[in-house]
């Protein structure tokens, strides 16, 4: 069964892997001003990614 801290422990993989391809669409998908756009959505997924990492065991 999924407790509390399991289901942040999934949010953070997806949210590190969605943050990773977004990261990689900005740089390798998009050459103008779209691809700062996507790698910097992607860094703020790394961000809530943290704080969800941060939130196990203290919710």
């Amino acid at each position: 069964m999924m407790n509390k801290n399991t289901v942040l422990a999934w949010a953070t993989f997806i949210m590190i892997f969605v943050g990773v391809g977004l990261i990689a669409m900005g740089a390798f998908k998009y050459d103008d001003v779209a691809g700062w756009g996507f790698a910097a959505v992607g860094i703020g997924f790394f961000a809530i990614a943290w704080v969800f990492n941060a939130l196990k065991g203290r919710v």
